[in-house]
């Protein structure tokens, strides 16, 4: 096997700040932490960086600290690099405070202070919101009163530092909402300092759909209506709600994953080729797919909700019997959505969306399906028709690309057999350490918003789904599916109308 050609070297991260808001919460533990520490073990945090800690639970620093070593440990048991987590943990400071009181954003100032005067970080700084979402407000009114996202002018006429601010998902649980966040963020920030996170455009498989498009002058020509049948975009996982029923029962599916995640993949999918890989101009490309989006309308939408089964050779229990799930709740952990595209290279290629918990199997892809080659020459073999040829971009869990096609099988028939071409990246590139915030995270450090949400790109996503979920609102008409299953028979329904059918769960990945 040919080797892979030299690592291109990363762009240097400026020395900075992080600020931790919610540092002793799941998000934390689970996901910043252990990507900053791959981070440190890569080499690729900045040489002059400060990690502030910020919660109202009282500790010292160094509780922090032995918490966050010790969270760690759980994941990656004894394979820890004690150097690169010892580089990470130097630069830590933990600071208690009510994130509603200005005092608490006085001694912040004095902390940034003291991490630019010990740890060399020039005065710029991040703040991650790694908290509920109802604290967006709070935390950033109040940065903004204490001036702490203010980005002087120097001398040379440049910023003499930057000052840049991350929230997670939701952005918004419905249109008005998110237009209401958006406009509230867009009188104290400027929209090149918000960075809205999604670790699912931090997986590598995400990040080359736009090489392998725009790469390859093999494919491009055929990515269009001409060529392609229809899309599936598929987020299924075997996992239930867990220990989210709360936050479950005020989301459900739709807001979970369909705003997000599954119609980024899309715009991702469809956009037309960039000027340039820059960050302006492939954001406008997405942004322009999504404006393209009719809405929804109920008639193209399917909910569901898992019912008892077995998930994994396990018995599941029923979605309402879920911890903090109401007994006779109506929301959703099922939605298959038919999305189409109105512009010259997609006009009538439907797009299929689906996401679901407790399903068969765990598998994140997009699925292309080319337009089926005529069977008038196989008319006197045995094939009736041609199977469909498949372009699958493998997200989760095994990240690759596979491309399907027919062949000959050996011997005196004209017999066609389905065979497959397949990348996989772990058996071409060294596997690292990563949980998907990595990327980002050097990304908000570099200013680089290539994989963000834009203000119009949020309020999009949201326009598009609102129809569904105005007329889902108070009706407690729930289809139930088998937890282990593919999902509720009305989804197959939906594509059985345009003559298609699902790629099964379970052959995916």
């Amino acid at each position: 096997m040919q080797a892979p050609p030299p690592r291109q070297p990363p762009h240097a991260a400026e020395p900075c700040a992080m600020v931790l808001f919610g540092a002793t919460g799941d998000l934390t533990h689970r996901l910043v932490v252990p990507a900053l520490y791959n981070l440190s073990r890569t080499g690729s945090l900045p040489a002059s960086f400060a990690l502030i800690g910020v919660a109202r639970t009282p500790m010292t620093t160094q509780a922090w600290r032995d918490n966050l070593r010790a969270s760690l440990a759980k994941r990656m048991g004894d394979d820890i690099d004690a150097e690169a987590w010892r580089r990470l943990a130097d630069t830590m400071t933990y600071l208690p405070g009510d994130l509603s009181h200005p005092d608490f954003y006085r001694q912040l100032r004095a902390t940034l202070d003291a991490a630019e005067r010990d740890h060399g970080t020039r005065g710029n700084a991040i703040f991650y919101l790694a908290v509920a979402a109802q604290l967006f407000d709070v935390v950033t009114g109040r940065l903004c009163e204490a001036r702490l996202l203010e980005q002087p002018p120097g001398d040379d006429g440049h910023n003499r530092y930057w000052r840049r601010v991350v929230i997670e998902k939701p952005f918004g649980h419905d249109l008005a909402s998110a237009r209401a966040l958006n406009a509230r963020l867009q009188r104290i920030l400027k929209e090149d300092q918000i960075f809205r996170i999604d670790h699912f455009l931090g997986k590598d498989t995400v990040r080359s759909i736009m090489a392998f498009r725009f790469g390859n002058g093999l494919f491009e020509p055929i990515w269009n209506r001409d060529r392609i049948d229809h899309v599936q975009i598929t987020a299924a996982e075997t996992l239930g709600v867990e220990t989210r029923g709360k936050f479950y029962e005020a989301t459900g599916a739709l807001r979970d994953m369909l705003p997000n995640h599954l119609l980024t993949l899309m715009s991702m999918v469809a956009m037309e080729p960039p000027v340039s890989f820059d960050a302006a101009h492939i954001l406008s490309k997405k942004a322009e797919v999504l404006a393209a989006i009719p809405e929804v309308t109920p008639a193209c939408a399917v909910r569901g909700q898992y019912g008892a089964g077995e998930v994994a050779g396990q018995q599941a229990r029923p979605y309402r019997e879920e911890p903090n799930v109401a007994a006779d709740s109506a929301v959703e952990t099922y939605v298959a959505m038919r999305l189409e595209i109105d512009n010259w290279r997609w006009a009538g290629v439907p797009f299929y969306l689906r996401t679901g918990k407790h399903l068969s199997n765990r598998v994140t892809e997009i699925a292309i399906r080319f337009k089926p080659a005529p069977a008038t020459p196989f008319r006197d073999s045995k094939v009736d028709s041609l199977r469909p040829n498949w372009l699958l971009l493998r997200i989760a869990p095994d990240e690759g690309i596979a491309l399907q096609f027919e062949i000959k099988r050996p011997g005196p028939a004209m017999d066609l057999a389905t065979v497959a071409m397949e990348f996989c990246y772990n058996d071409w590139f060294p596997k690292e350490p990563n949980v998907g915030y990595e990327t980002l995270i050097r990304d908000v450090m570099t200013g680089d918003q290539t994989l963000f949400m834009r203000a119009d790109m949020v309020e999009q996503t949201w326009r598009i789904v609102q129809p569904t979920l105005d007329a889902w609102r108070g009706d407690a008409r729930l289809p139930q599916y088998p937890s282990g299953g593919a999902g509720p028979g009305e989804a197959v329904a939906l594509l059985a109308r345009d003559g298609r059918f699902w790629r099964p769960i379970d052959a995916a990945g």
